[in-house]
């Protein structure tokens, strides 16, 4: 590979992905080219990278769709599992790694790059975690050079493993659970996981290597949870019974996190083993990079809790009206039914929104009235969370307005419900 970013196009695969869209701005900055590989690119024109990038269209399930993604191509990011497929995902997995191997073999891709799952394969393991690790197996088989790095829970915004953790840690004053919660891990910071994928660019040796991602101290899954809350100033208590079937904590989430069955089933199975390190092989290849202590990571993330600094994914949908949990906060996303002029949307909306009283809202702090930019306006008052509105243009010229509120245990989303349940129609006429 060229040594210098700027002669080397890089492929991100699984684009619209989690990983992908921290990774993508990382890889602009550094000089590379990039080129995206999504089943759906206009899924991703809501992101303030697209004009930067090249997108290309393609399913890794269709081997004959990758040819012209992986054609000039110096390396490939391969961030994609099928675990939103649901049952037989796993085939679907190894099936989809070959395809993708190939194509980068036939095309004369130099290096793939993998994000797979950390766990003792010498063990009877989750399928989620197996599949994960058969996944890597698939990719070296076309002989082309894999570089696997191999990673537990992912401590960050967005990370649906972390936003399981922050979500039940917010709302349950007591959190019950299996007895095998007390299974150990090794979280790794987002922002360290995007490093490690970086320096695997520049650094040979990692090629042909698996490479365990994780922070020097290991905890259970409950103290993991437990951190998070002692962290986040919230008193919390646990307690483990002897059996509680995964179907039923993956319902739970699945209601009242922002992570789907379809996912929460299989992670929920996957914390039946530990996720420990037990190769140094990070720290001899990547010297240069020490991770942050889990601790450190969710601190990194609660300071991150700001509208400004999240991925609006509600954008994607296409919708004129989206209701969501994403990365730590409560989402209520609204486009107007008629066009305005947004200077007016703008002055009309601020003067409404200060009608409706919101409770313990005392006034709102203009944050961000930029031309160009969304108008961004932050409640002041003494509320059980961090409550925003954010007044927009769609592509189309319409005004959006957006209510983000991040709440603080459980006092916070009862206060969002009430809102909801109070405020519903005035809301609708404000936005």
């Amino acid at each position: 590979m060229n040594s210098s970013p700027t002669h080397t196009l890089i492929l991100v695969s699984g684009a619209t992905g989690y990983i992908a869209s921290r990774l993508i701005p990382r890889l602009l900055e550094a000089g590379y080219r990039v080129r995206c590989l999504a089943r759906k690119p206009d899924k991703l024109r809501a992101r303030p990278w697209f004009s930067q990038v090249e997108v290309v269209a393609g399913d890794v399930t269709r081997a004959e769709s990758l040819h012209h993604a992986m054609s000039g191509v110096g390396a490939a990011y391969y961030l994609i599992h099928s675990m939103a497929a649901g049952h037989g995902y796993h085939r679907i997995d190894l099936q989809s790694a070959r395809n993708f191997a190939a194509a980068a073999k036939k095309a004369g891709v130099g290096h793939i790059i993998y994000v797979g799952g950390l766990a003792d394969p010498r063990e009877k393991l989750a399928m989620h975690l197996l599949s994960r690790i058969e996944s890597g197996v698939a990719l070296r088989e076309a002989g082309v050079p894999v570089t696997e790095f191999r990673a537990g829970v992912i401590a960050g915004p967005g990370s649906v493993s972390f936003e399981m953790i922050r979500f039940i840690a917010e709302q349950f004053p007591l959190m019950v659970g299996p007895n095998w919660l007390k299974h150990r891990s090794q979280p790794i910071a987002t922002s360290d996981i995007i490093e490690y994928l970086l320096a695997a660019l520049t650094t040979p040796e990692c090629r042909g290597e698996i490479v365990e991602l994780g922070c020097e101290k290991s905890r259970s899954y409950i103290e993991v949870m437990q951190e998070y809350a002692h962290i986040r100033g919230l008193k919390r208590k646990t307690l483990l019974l002897p059996f509680i079937p995964p179907l039923l904590m993956a319902l739970m989430i699945d209601k009242l996190t922002p992570v789907e069955f379809s996912y929460a089933l299989p992670l929920v199975e996957g914390l039946q083993n530990d996720s420990l390190v037990l190769e140094p092989t990070a720290r001899r290849l990547f010297p240069h990079i020490e991770p942050l202590d889990y601790a450190d990571a969710v601190r990194q993330s609660l300071a991150d809790l700001d509208p400004r600094k999240i991925e609006r994914i509600w954008l994607d949908s296409g919708q004129e009206h989206v209701r969501m949990k994403h990365e730590g906060f409560l989402v209520d996303y609204r486009v107007l039914r008629s066009p305005t002029s947004p200077d007016v949307g703008y002055s009309q909306h601020r003067e409404m929104l200060e009608s409706l009283n919101f409770p313990r809202v005392s006034g709102w702090e203009t944050v961000t009235q930029a031309e160009g930019s969304p108008l961004l306006l932050k409640a002041r008052g003494k509320l059980p969370g961090q409550l925003w509105f954010e007044c927009g243009t769609t592509p189309e010229g319409r005004t959006s307005a957006t209510l983000l509120f991040a709440p603080r245990g459980l006092p916070g989303f009862l206060y969002w419900n009430m809102i909801l349940l109070l405020k519903t129609r005035q809301l609708r006429d404000l936005m």
